[in-house]
Formats: C-alpha cells, sequence, structure tokens
C-alpha cells in the first residue's frame, strides 16, 4: 500500500507503520466535517489491517499540530443551505475520531510540530507516545471562547498531568510550553524542530524491535488495568494476552534470543 492522497490528510503505510498527516496548513490543520471523516476512516484502517503495527499522526507544515475546531466553519454552519448541512451532518454521524476510540490497539506516536490546542491536543492525549519540537505549545483554550473541551480534554488532561496543574491551564485557558509539557509528563521527548523527524523515527524503530503482538497485550493491560483497582487489573484476563500467549511470535522471542540472533517478528 502506498501513498494515498486525500482533501485534507495524507494516508500511507509503509513497512508495518501509518503514517497520517492532516494535511490543512493553511487552517493549521483544524478540524472541519471532511478532514474529521477522513481521519475516522483512516484510523478505521489503522485498527482493521494487521500489517499495520504502529501508527503516527502529525500536522502539515510548522506552525501547528491541529489548532482544534475550525471555529470559522462553525460560525459558517448557520448560513448554509439544508442540503449542506444534513451532508456535515451525515459524515458526523459516520465518522468515530480517535479520542472516542477508547481502547485503541495499537500504539500511536504524535509528531507535535507547533500548536495542539483544545481538539487537537485532545487528540495528541489520545496517543501513546507523543514526541514535541522545542517550539510546540500546548492548551485548551475553549473557556476563552465560551466552550469546554468536551471531546474528553477535560477527563484526559488530568489523569495525565495531575489535577491542580491540569485545572491551572482549563480553568484559564493558558497555553503550555513543550518544555513544561516534558517537564509534567505529557510529552515523552522535545527536541529541535529540525531533529523532530529523526526523534520520530528512532521511536519507531525502537517499537518495532518489539513483537508486535506483545505490544499491542502491553497497552491493552495497561490502559484497561488503569480502570481497576491493583488487584482486579492484576487477575483480569487481557484477550490481547491471550492472542499473544498462543501466537508464533511468543515462541519466537524465546528462540532467537536462545540462537543470538534479533527476532523475526510475523505479527501472528
Amino acid at each position: 500500500m502506498g501513498a494515498e492522497s486525500q482533501t485534507v490528510s495524507t494516508f500511507e503505510v509503509k513497512d508495518h507503520v501509518a503514517r497520517i498527516t492532516l494535511n490543512r496548513p493553511e487552517a493549521m490543520n483544524s478540524l472541519n466535517p471532511a478532514l474529521r471523516w477522513e481521519l475516522s476512516q483512516h484510523w478505521d484502517e489503522v485498527e482493521a489491517n494487521d500489517d499495520i503495527w504502529l501508527a503516527v499522526v502529525t500536522g502539515a507544515g510548522e506552525r501547528a499540530f491541529c489548532a482544534g475546531a475550525d471555529l470559522k466553519h462553525r460560525a459558517r454552519e448557520r448560513d448554509a443551505d439544508e442540503a449542506q448541512q444534513a451532508q456535515w451532518q451525515e459524515m458526523a454521524a459516520r465518522s468515530t475520531s480517535l479520542i472516542e476510540r477508547w481502547h485503541f490497539p495499537k500504539p500511536i506516536i504524535a509528531r507535535v510540530n507547533g500548536f495542539a490546542l483544545g481538539g487537537g491536543l485532545e487528540q495528541a492525549l489520545a496517543c501513546d507516545i507523543i514526541v514535541a519540537a522545542e517550539h510546540a505549545e500546548f492548551g485548551l483554550p475553549e473557556p476563552r471562547r465560551g466552550l469546554i473541551a468536551g471531546s474528553a480534554g477535560v477527563h484526559r488532561l488530568p489523569r495525565q498531568i495531575g489535577l491542580k496543574p491540569a485545572m491551572g491551564y482549563m480553568l484559564t485557558g493558558r497555553h503550555m510550553t513543550a518544555a513544561r509539557a516534558y517537564e509534567l509528563g505529557l510529552v515523552n521527548q522535545v527536541v529541535a524542530t529540525e531533529k523532530l523527524d529523526e526523534a520520530v523515527e528512532e521511536w519507531v524503530a525502537d517499537v518495532l524491535r518489539c513483537a508486535p503482538l506483545a505490544v499491542r497485550a502491553t497497552k491493552e493491560a495497561t490502559m484497561r488495568g488503569l480502570d481497576h483497582p491493583l488487584p482486579q487489573a492484576y487477575y483480569t484476563a487481557y484477550p490481547a494476552n491471550r492472542r499473544r500467549q498462543h501466537s508464533a511470535d511468543a515462541l519466537e522471542g524465546p528462540r532467537a534470543f536462545a540462537e543470538k540472533r534479533a527476532p523475526k517478528w510475523k505479527g501472528r
């Protein structure tokens, strides 16, 4: 599968890695109905395609990862004719955002190349690893527009950086620098802009060194386990781990270690 150009996004799969780019740089990669719909299709493919082991998501250009909802589009919605409004409503009904995929099975790296605000930060919060350029900024400025970060931002941010730091940002709409995001544990790595791709590829390579089914089992046990008290989390049998236990890769790892060679993962 090669590159497939979309109207407002791009999607490419190569060497078991799906690369998704929000491609509205003129609008700071903000989310309009078309982009939401395309992203939904991309995440469907990542989830369903067993040849995809990992996804990387980013925004086009250097200004923004994603600036959140396209508020200019929202302002135009009232003036649209009934046919256009019906089309947008149908697209919304057929779309499932990454934010709502509560237990997405595969690892996702966010390559944050600029502003990640509102819905953009909410997208990043739904990823597993965040690598940010040093000029990136994060925030949930919705209250400054009479809104709230209702796409799980008000729920995920306190869980990821702690209640008091999160409230400080959410109740004021303040932006968080990449350096501060790293200090709070929101971001895994901050690098100079010119080093961003190199840093992301190092994370990609390290994830791919691991057995894909083991990675999925680790993610599922970790994320679902957070919903339970520790003893229940420990004793729960997770489906992804049962699949890993009965896979060829579960035998390949120890065999490769004994034979002093790199394992050859099959993802099955």
